[in-house]
């Protein structure tokens, strides 16, 4: 799995050959932090971890379309 981002999303390629596009926008943490602070993704076979942001992305809700579920809709 790779993860990089762009100035509006997030792209995840999956082992699988699928690459997700996420809007920034569905995760205000990530919207809000530097370039350098993205980088510091831990990637497991369950998710992503930011340590420094505190936050957590699991791939399967990544792949059902969930977003924040602190964000104001």
């Amino acid at each position: 799995m790779l993860v990089r981002f762009d100035a509006d999303s997030m792209w995840i390629e999956l082992s699988d050959g699928r690459t997700l596009g996420v809007p920034l926008a569905w995760f205000p943490r990530l919207l809000q932090a530097t370039p350098e602070q993205r980088e510091g993704v831990a990637i497991s076979s369950r998710g992503l971890h930011w340590e420094g942001l505190d936050e957590d992305i699991s791939i399967a809700g990544l792949l059902a379309g969930y977003r924040d579920q602190t964000a104001v809709a």
